[in-house]
């Protein structure tokens, strides 16, 4: 072999090396078909999946954090997890900003607000970033699909009916929502009413409050209600600061056994509320299998794949498409006799 091609192979194994690999490794990235058990892992940079939540450290999104981080470090990319510290659609568009700037693959958003977002995740597209929501939606326009967790119609429904069940039927009651802009909410606190409507006519419900999803201002709210209602035979949690915040409200004012409380929760804060009688039933999900659902749809999407009927996701189960709205699952009750089967 002369010197010559001695060299030229020399600058053909560099070149193809470079080409191949990021920071001088070689990365292995999550590919077409892994959820479905076809692994093809292949040589290329890592894919960078940014989800944004409504806020940050609460227990729901904390959850979700979790599921996400796991399904990233077993997908084989990088994932981002930055939301604001209070639901705040501003500061949302600043994070989602950010992410435009660093040129992540995707951004997932559980959106504060579904129209103020509207452009900036436009701009996000025009980027060539793909753009998704959980959680709570937006327009169409401005994400490829979104992941809801639940049938929205069957969970108000269900968060109406768990009340119902709870105080005989009659009385009045009042609702603790979050975010009074957040899509996902709004949709929830229209099928709890039109449940109440068709078939909860000795029901009565005398106010709905918004807490932003600030524990300290559910509890305050919560507080509030009791007084200014004497009456009050129940308090529905809209959002998962909702029913903590309800609970300790009663238990403070004794009130624990003529005020039932119910609502969407995670059952690790519920837990001892359940047991003593301060709250009846909490309604939810898994958030860690939502989390890790988000990121897995994700890096499929980045593959060329997009959620299907009845795909069979690994860790999260079997999920409905209904255009282009994915169903993660149906709601799960907790309650003193259940809840601690779960840890979360």
């Amino acid at each position: 072999m002369t010197r010559r091609t001695i060299t030229m192979l020399g600058l053909f194994i560099l070149v193809f090396v470079s080409g191949c690999s990021k920071n001088g490794e070689f990365e292995i990235v999550y590919s077409k078909g892994d959820l479905e058990g076809k692994s093809e892992n292949t040589e290329q940079r890592q894919y960078t999946i940014a989800v944004v939540p409504k806020l940050v450290n609460i227990p729901y999104f904390n959850a979700v954090e979790e599921g996400a981080i796991e399904a990233g470090e077993e997908l084989g990319v990088q994932v981002i997890y930055k939301g604001p510290t209070v639901a705040d659609s501003r500061q949302q568009i600043k994070i989602i900003e950010d992410l435009i700037a660093q040129k992540v693959d995707v951004i997932a958003v559980s959106a504060n607000d579904p129209d103020k977002l509207v452009p900036v995740m436009k701009r996000a597209q025009r980027a060539n970033i793909k753009v998704i929501t959980w959680d709570s939606d937006t327009h169409s326009s401005s994400r490829q699909f979104f992941i809801n967790m639940v049938n929205p119609e069957t969970l108000g429904r269900h968060l109406m009916d768990t009340l119902a069940w709870n105080i005989d039927e009659k009385g009045e009651f009042a609702i603790i929502t979050g975010s009074e802009s957040a899509a996902n909410l709004n949709v929830w606190l229209n099928w709890i009413k039109v449940q109440q409507r068709e078939y909860y006519p000795n029901m009565k419900l005398v106010e709905t409050v918004a807490s932003d999803d600030d524990p300290h201002k559910a509890y305050t709210l919560a507080k509030e209600l009791l007084s200014k209602y004497p009456h009050l035979k129940g308090i529905v949690g809209n959002s998962s600061v909702g029913p903590p915040a309800a609970a300790q409200a009663v238990k403070e004012e004794n009130k624990i056994g003529s005020v039932a409380v119910v609502g969407l929760s995670t059952p690790n804060p519920m837990n001892e509320y359940l047991k003593i009688g301060a709250a009846q039933v909490v309604t939810l999900w898994s958030p860690k299998k939502l989390g890790y659902l988000t990121v897995a749809l994700a890096t499929n999407l980045l593959n060329g794949t997009e959620p299907y009927h009845q795909q069979e996701v690994p860790k999260v189960g079997r999920i409905s498409v209904l255009d282009d709205m994915i169903i993660m699952g149906e709601p799960i009750d907790f309650t003193k006799e259940n809840v601690d089967q779960y840890d979360f």
